[in-house]
């Protein structure tokens, strides 16, 4: 054993998680940022990274094992870290090949792959929504003729609301899956529920869940994907009912989908109909949509740094001192490039989003009535004001 610093890759397909690098750098940590060639101009805290390096966009995963395995001759590598959904199996791929330390192909698969994460928490128990795989014929006639329509259905490796098809009818599920050709087994098809959207982001060491931070959403997400409207997500009443649930149920998935340690965001639904707790979504990364930035401002923790500190520490990683306050998020596609919202100047604006054709705010208050009272004031106005409405397309923005 030398006394080299540890070496993390990063790998990174979208431009996102310069708090991570910073905070790995600041830990005395040794890090490389493997990313795609398109994103080589973006502005990564080069000052944080001993190397920026790339590889053509779209290659596969073959010649990415071939690359990190020439990179490893004269680097090596001591953790392997995603920064985004698209990268968890890629990461997971790599520490198998390499044998790093870390969540393996198979657990990333619950957290990447909406099929696999059904089966596994429905075979624990957990409420999901009807699902059906769509691989055989008659399997998806008996789902048609017991589940009511409308119907969602989902590629099975995509990330948010993207590529998610609503279906009215048997003919409209034929057709689409029809058009899907040989693709047809990258998706599933599930019951459409309406209902309320919550979101838990966590922190995990060692299998216990160490911070869980509850949000509830406005429009649900997918509404806002395809329909436009204004993203609104704030933190749940502390200790009430349905955040002592949801903090309980979050623990009970993130144990059976084997979360062992990492930073992870688990999407549930309320359902309007009768009042049940589904999982949607589960994945092993930061959430998006400047989710970091509310829990920070609740808490006082970023959980990008955290993440860092955990990598580093492993077991050792304890969790900080923390506020609890409560926090909310607006943003919205605007019409202006770089809109204007210096006009939103209550002393609860924390945080403002800078990217291009967005407008986007974070709120912090020790009162949920003041925070739920502006969150609602500020909707209308971003949505009067800025909002732009654009058809969903490809993947969505992180």
């Amino acid at each position: 054993m030398t006394d080299r610093p540890m070496t993390v890759l990063a790998l990174a397909s979208y431009f996102k998680g310069e708090r991570f690098l910073e905070q790995a750098h600041r830990r005395g940590a040794r890090v490389y940022l493997f990313t795609q060639a398109r994103l080589l101009g973006e502005p990564w805290p080069r000052h944080a990274l001993a190397e920026v390096l790339a590889q053509p966009d779209q290659s596969t995963l073959e010649h990415t094992v071939h690359t990190v395995a020439y990179l490893w001759r004269t680097r090596g590598f001591d953790r392997i870290v995603a920064l985004d959904d698209y990268d968890v199996e890629t990461a997971a791929a790599l520490r198998e090949h390499f044998r790093v330390p870390g969540m393996g192909d198979s657990t990333a698969r619950h957290f990447r792959d909406k099929l696999a994460m059904r089966v596994t928490a429905r075979d624990a128990g957990i409420p999901v929504p009807e699902f059906a795989r769509v691989f055989s014929d008659d399997e998806l006639q008996d789902f048609v003729a017991r589940v009511p329509p409308p119907w969602m259905l989902k590629p099975r490796s995509e990330a948010s609301a993207a590529g998610i098809v609503k279906v009215e009818s048997g003919a409209q599920l034929w057709k689409e899956l029809e058009g899907r050709g040989d693709r047809r087994s990258y998706f599933l098809v599930e019951q459409y529920l309406p209902g309320t959207v919550y979101h838990v982001d966590s922190i995990v060491r060692d299998g216990q869940v160490l911070l869980a931070e509850v949000h509830r959403c406005g429009t649900p997400p997918f509404d806002i994907a395809h329909g436009g409207g204004v993203y609104t997500s704030r933190t749940l009443e502390r200790g009430s009912p349905a955040d002592l649930e949801l903090r309980a149920v979050n623990a009970r998935v993130l144990t059976q989908l084997g979360m062992r340690s990492g930073v992870t965001h688990v999407e549930f639904l309320r359902s309007d109909a009768d009042g049940r707790l589904v999982m949607l979504e589960t994945s092993a990364r930061v959430g998006g949509a400047h989710t970091a930035e509310m829990v920070e401002a609740s808490t006082g923790l970023n959980l990008w740094e955290q993440w860092a500190d955990l990598e580093l520490d492993g077991s050792a990683y304890r969790l900080p001192p923390h506020r609890a306050d409560h926090a909310g998020l607006l943003i919205t596609l605007a019409r202006q490039e770089h809109p204007d919202t210096s006009g939103f100047a209550d002393p609860e604006v924390v945080y403002r989003a800078r990217e291009r054709f967005h407008a986007g705010l974070v709120l912090r208050s020790p009162s949920l009535s003041r925070l739920e009272e502006l969150m609602d004031l500020y909707a209308e106005r971003l949505a009067r004001e800025f909002q732009a409405v654009l058809p969903a397309a490809g993947r969505p923005s992180h």
